[in-house]
């Protein structure tokens, strides 16, 4: 009797002992991230590891990838979005449907996106008569020489091309502040609020640089230049950085 005791708690340690191994084992974790009751795909969610400490991004449509163990939870977190927990227990491909948040009070905005609105500016220039944006091609000039020396000499052509090089300057800066915010910086530092508007002077990708980043770049990005700023943020080399250039006064030569 004794020793069929012995054996059988034998048994539920090596069976203990084998759910602990196989529940460290790394998966990696795919999953799309939608609304719940509408199903509408939610792009730029923030998922983390709470075991790991890892974070990854949602993309444009939604899809995550995720490397994680059986028993690790995930923390998913979107700005207007009730916080969603999961805990890893497969495999298997993760659906996540997340709750927005109720608004006691509904602000209509009656408005239009900056690309919207550029569009709409752009559209009335050509019904001004300007066609080509201020840069005829040839062949205008022999199908219409009037148009195509007006769009060369006119006041409105010119315009148009200004404004046509604002308004792109204008949406690439739109672009930039969609995907890097103070919310995002805020949740992959951890910094506070003052402190990651702070860091957002001192760094602030391009409009290029993040045309080649994916989400996860960005993240790694931040990462890498928060914590060089919060190594030597209190150094002169950081702290005239951003100062403005102070032009040299010329010495008077001495008579």
């Amino acid at each position: 009797m004794l020793m069929r005791s012995r054996y059988f708690f034998l048994l539920i340690f090596f069976f203990c002992l084998s759910l602990k191994v196989s529940g460290q084992k790394a998966l990696v974790i795919h999953g799309v991230v939608s609304k719940k009751l509408s199903g509408e795909r939610i792009s730029q969610v923030l998922i983390r590891n709470l075991r790991s400490k890892d974070l990854m991004m949602s993309d444009e449509l939604g899809w995550f990838t995720v490397n994680a163990a059986i028993g690790d939870t995930l923390l998913f977190t979107k700005t207007e979005y009730t916080d969603q927990k999961i805990v890893i227990i497969n495999g298997s491909d993760m659906p996540v449907y997340m709750q927005p948040v109720i608004q006691l009070a509904t602000v209509t905005i009656k408005g239009e996106t900056k690309k919207q609105e550029i569009n709409d500016v752009m559209a009335d220039y050509r019904k001004q008569g300007t066609f080509y944006d201020g840069k005829p091609p040839v062949l205008s000039f022999l199908s219409s020489p009037l148009t195509g020396l007006y769009e060369l000499f006119g006041t409105t052509p010119g315009q148009a091309k200004r404004f046509k090089a604002y308004s792109k300057n204008e949406l690439e800066y739109a672009e930039v502040k969609r995907r890097y915010t103070v919310t995002l910086v805020k949740r992959v530092t951890s910094a506070p609020d003052t402190v990651a508007k702070k860091f957002m002077e001192y760094y602030t990708p391009t409009y290029e640089d993040l045309k080649a980043m994916s989400d996860y770049d960005l993240i790694k990005e931040i990462k890498k230049s928060y914590q060089y700023y919060d190594e030597n943020k209190n150094s002169l080399d950081l702290e005239h950085l951003n100062a403005p250039v102070l032009e040299k006064k010329e010495e008077k030569q001495k008579p």
